[in-house]
C-alpha cells in the first residue's frame, strides 16, 4: 500500500469488469454498505421497529436548483451517495464533549456504485479542502451564504449543504447520502463483536483516548473511532495523514461483518441494525428500510476485491499551506466517476517505455480573459486550465473578440504551454505573438463555453486499498 506523502499540518480539531483487478487499489468507505447488506436479511418484525429509528432530511437547497429525487425511484444506474460523518456533540454521553450546536463532517466518502454493479470506488474528501462553498438555503439548521471554506463546515447547516458543496467540488450529482454521529459507528463495531486492525507502530493519543500497541489487534467501538480520529499520535498530526487509518478501519469493518456471522445471528445482527439506524439520517429517497435494502441488494453483489478507498489527490493551498485543494489527478478521478468508468492508479499500470520528452509543456503561468460575455467562463476555464496541469494566475474581463491565446514570442517553453493550452481548450484557436507569458482570450466562438472541458484519462497517483486487503500488509 502506498505511503501518503508529508501532508500540511492541520489547524485545531474540528471534528467484461477490469482482467481481474485482484489487487487492483481502488476507493470506498462502505460501513454504511454493511449496514444496509444486513437489512436484506432482518425480520418483518425488527424492520417495523427500525424503521421508526431513521431519520431522514433534505438532499437539496433550494439554490442548488435541483429537484428533490422521488422517494420510490429504483436504485438503478451508476448511483453517487455520499456517506458524512458528524462530529456533531448532541449525543448521550458528554464524553465528546459539550454540544454547542455546531456540526462537521469529521469523514467524508463519495462512494461511486457503477452502473453494471462490477466495481463500487470511494473517494474520501479531505475535511480541511479549500474551496468557494455554495450560497444554501435553510434546511432546518440555518442558511449561509457561501464562500472560500473549508469543505467540512458546509455540514453546519445541514446536509443538503454538504451535498451542494461536494457536488461543486467533484461536478457529479449526488444521489443519496448517509450520516452518522460518532455514538452510532461505536454501536456498529461493538455489535459486530469489534474489529480486527493492525498497527505498525503503537499509537498514543490522550486527547482521543488512544493507546494501541503495534501489531495485530482487535479493538472495540470506541477504540475504532480513536483510531480513525487520531491526529495528535501520527508524526504529521494532519487530517490527511489519518485518512490512511480511517481506510483501515472501514476496510476492517466490512471484512469482519461479512465474514463473521453477524449476518446470520438475528441478535448481532438487530443489535448492529439498531445502532446504525438510531444515529442514520439519511434523505428521503432512502427514508425507508425497504429502499435501502433495494441498495443493499445491488452492494451485496460486489466482491470485496472490487471494493475500494482511495484519498481524493490534494495538494496544499496556495493561500493556506495548512489546507489542501484537489491535485490535477482529482479531476481524473471525478471525471471516472462522471463517466462511470474504473479509475486507474498508477501503482496498477503498466511501465512506460522511455521516450522523448513531451513538447506540450504546460509550465508557463497562465491568464484567463472572457471575451464571451458568458458570466464566470473564465472562471470555469481556469478551473479546467488547473485539473489539467496549468498554473493560472490570474483572471479577467475583456473587449469582445474572438477567441485567441497570446504568447510571448521570445520564449520557448511559453509557446510549447500556448500550443499545449490551445489543444486543451478544444483546437482550432488562433495563437498570436505579443506580450509576455501567456493569456488565453475567451471568445463567443469558444469551442467550450457551455459545455465543461473533459479531463482525458490517466493514471492518478493516490492513497489507496482493496476492501480484501490483509490488514497486516506493508
Amino acid at each position: 500500500m502506498r505511503r501518503p506523502t508529508t501532508p500540511p499540518s492541520a489547524a485545531a480539531d474540528s471534528p467484461a469488469p477490469l482482467p481481474r483487478r485482484r489487487r487492483r487499489r481502488r476507493v470506498v468507505a462502505l460501513t454504511a454498505g454493511v449496514v444496509v447488506v444486513g437489512l436484506v436479511t432482518t425480520g418483518v418484525v425488527a424492520i417495523a421497529q427500525l424503521q421508526g429509528n431513521v431519520t431522514t432530511a433534505p438532499i437539496r437547497t433550494t439554490v442548488s436548483g435541483q429537484d428533490e429525487p422521488a422517494a420510490d425511484e429504483p436504485a438503478t444506474g451508476a448511483i453517487n451517495v455520499l456517506l458524512l460523518g458528524s462530529d456533531a456533540r448532541a449525543l448521550d454521553s458528554d464524553e465528546f464533549g459539550d454540544d454547542d450546536g455546531t456540526q462537521r463532517s469529521d469523514a467524508m466518502v463519495l462512494a461511486h456504485i457503477a452502473g453494471d454493479n462490477s466495481r463500487i470506488d470511494a473517494v474520501q474528501l479531505p475535511r480541511d479542502t479549500l474551496m468557494d462553498l455554495p450560497a444554501c438555503e435553510d434546511t432546518g439548521r440555518g442558511s449561509s451564504s457561501g464562500g472560500t471554506g473549508m469543505l467540512n463546515s458546509a455540514l453546519n447547516v445541514g446536509a443538503a449543504c454538504s451535498v451542494a458543496s461536494v457536488e461543486k467540488l467533484a461536478g457529479v450529482r449526488i444521489d443519496h447520502f448517509v450520516q452518522m454521529d460518532f455514538e452510532g459507528f461505536i454501536g456498529m463495531v461493538d455489535a459486530i463483536g469489534g474489529i480486527d486492525v493492525c498497527l505498525p507502530e503503537p499509537l498514543q493519543d490522550g486527547h482521543a483516548r488512544l493507546d494501541l500497541p503495534a501489531g495485530p489487534q482487535s479493538v472495540d467501538g470506541a477504540q475504532a473511532l480513536a483510531l480513525a480520529r487520531t491526529r495528535h499520535a501520527l508524526a504529521e498530526e494532519s487530517d490527511i495523514a489519518r485518512l490512511g487509518h480511517q481506510q483501515m478501519v472501514l476496510s476492517a469493518i466490512v471484512q469482519k461483518a461479512t465474514k463473521s456471522d453477524v449476518l446470520v445471528r438475528p441478535d448481532r445482527l438487530y443489535a448492529f441494525l439498531d445502532a446504525a439506524t438510531s444515529s442514520m439520517t439519511v434523505d428521503p429517497g432512502l427514508g425507508a428500510l425497504t429502499d435501502l435494502a433495494a441498495l443493499a441488494a445491488r452492494l451485496a453483489t460486489v466482491p470485496l476485491s472490487d471494493v475500494t478507498f482511495m484519498t481524493m489527490p490534494w495538494e496544499p493551498a496556495p493561500r493556506d499551506r495548512n489546507r489542501v485543494i484537489p491535485a490535477p489527478d482529482a479531476a481524473v478521478v471525478f471525471q471516472a466517476i462522471r463517466d462511470d468508468v474504473p479509475i486507474e492508479l498508477t501503482t496498477d499500470a503498466p511501465p512506460v517505455e522511455e521516450s522523448e520528452p513531451d513538447a506540450a509543456v504546460r509550465t508557463t503561468p497562465i491568464t484567463v480573459s472572457n471575451g464571451a460575455g458568458v458570466g464566470g467562463l473564465a472562471g470555469r476555464v481556469a478551473d479546467d486550465a488547473r485539473a489539467l496541469g496549468y498554473t493560472v494566475q490570474g483572471l479577467s474581463n475583456a473587449e469582445r473578440t474572438e477567441t485567441t491565446v497570446i504568447v510571448a514570442g521570445e520564449d520557448a517553453e511559453a509557446q510549447a504551454t500556448a500550443a499545449s493550452l490551445a489543444a486543451d481548450l478544444g483546437g482550432g484557436i488562433e495563437i498570436r505573438t505579443g506580450g509576455s507569458g501567456v493569456q488565453v482570450i475567451l471568445g463567443s466562438d469558444f469551442p467550450g463555453r457551455t459545455a465543461e472541458v473533459q479531463v482525458p484519462p490517466r493514471p492518478v497517483d493516490a492513497v489507496s486499498r482493496s476492501a480484501d486487503t490483509d490488514l497486516c500488509a506493508s
